[in-house]
């Protein structure tokens, strides 16, 4: 298992770095996001999710449509966030591009990620891990997002228990030896909070049963095959018609069969993430460090 989430992990942290090196003025976010997507499979692992690829104000979730005609331009401040899995073991990591003068929006976020780690252990509490973030952000005269945090790694579960605050929440349940996080200190010079806005194009199945009509049924079976892990638009138009994709996810959403996760915006502010999965130990092992 441990070999599993090392593997997916250097995966992940390769796939992310040659993304990344990609996020110049002019380039296609369609083309990135494809391109990393690719380099995963490369590598020997699968995708964990579809990559997010995030600008400016919007935090998380904003995916590639099958059409997405975006371009990163001067100024930009882009996120993007990479999944890979290895026999269901998530290596999750993210990095925060800056195209244009949001230095310290990013800054505040990676040294809030290298705080929280530098403090990590068994039985340390998810309060205190909050605590540093939050107090590495606000040295900056910026503010972590407060309903956004991170989460545990489980198998085929990209969002597990515990969640892992970027704020000191008073909860004081500790971490165990052996368990897989994520940690994704997210910096706004905002208010420190998001919405959901619309519209989504990730989806998770989370209620498997059946359905009567026939293109839905179909397009289930593919949906199935991601072992309840996100999928996206995108990929479902590779193998059917955009209609027949459009009528088969608005019967499964009215069904609540499938949930989905819409883009992610700042109140007011821009927004920096910076990610690495790490499993805990007296010297905790992260997985997603390049050197590693």
């Amino acid at each position: 298992m441990i070999e599993d989430y090392k593997k997916a992990g250097r995966i992940a942290a390769q796939a992310l770095d040659y993304g990344a090196r990609m996020i110049k003025p002019g380039a296609s976010l369609l083309e990135v996001s494809d391109l990393v997507e690719k380099k995963i499979i490369d590598l020997g692992g699968e995708i964990a999710f579809p990559t997010q690829i995030s600008l400016n104000q919007v935090a998380a979730h904003n995916c590639a449509d099958p059409d997405d005609k975006t371009v990163f331009k001067e100024g930009d401040l882009v996120k993007i966030d990479v999944g890979a899995h290895v026999n269901g073991f998530v290596g999750d990591t993210a990095r925060t591009v800056d195209l244009g003068n949001h230095k310290d929006i990013v800054k505040a976020s990676e040294e809030a990620l290298a705080n929280a780690i530098k403090v990590l252990r068994p039985g340390i509490t998810l309060r205190e891990i909050g605590k540093e973030i939050q107090e590495t952000i606000q040295k900056y005269s910026l503010s972590p997002v407060r309903n956004l945090c991170g989460h545990g790694l489980g198998k085929f579960n990209i969002h597990d228990k515990p969640s892992i605050p970027n704020y000191d929440n008073g909860d004081s349940t500790s971490l165990k030896e052996g368990q897989a996080i994520a940690i994704e200190p997210f910096a706004t010079d905002g208010v420190g909070m998001i919405y959901e806005s619309s519209p989504a194009n990730i989806f998770m199945l989370t209620n498997k049963k059946p359905v009567r009509n026939s293109i839905t049924r179909e397009i289930l079976k593919l949906i199935e095959s991601y072992n309840g892990l996100p999928f996206t638009t995108r990929w479902l138009v590779r193998k059917y018609p955009v209609f027949k994709v459009k009528f088969a996810l608005r019967d499964l959403l009215n069904n609540r069969i499938i949930r989905d996760y819409p883009p992610l915006p700042e109140k007011r502010g821009f927004v920096a993430q910076t990610e690495h999965t790490v499993i805990i130990k007296d010297k905790p092992i992260i997985t997603t460090m390049l050197d590693n």
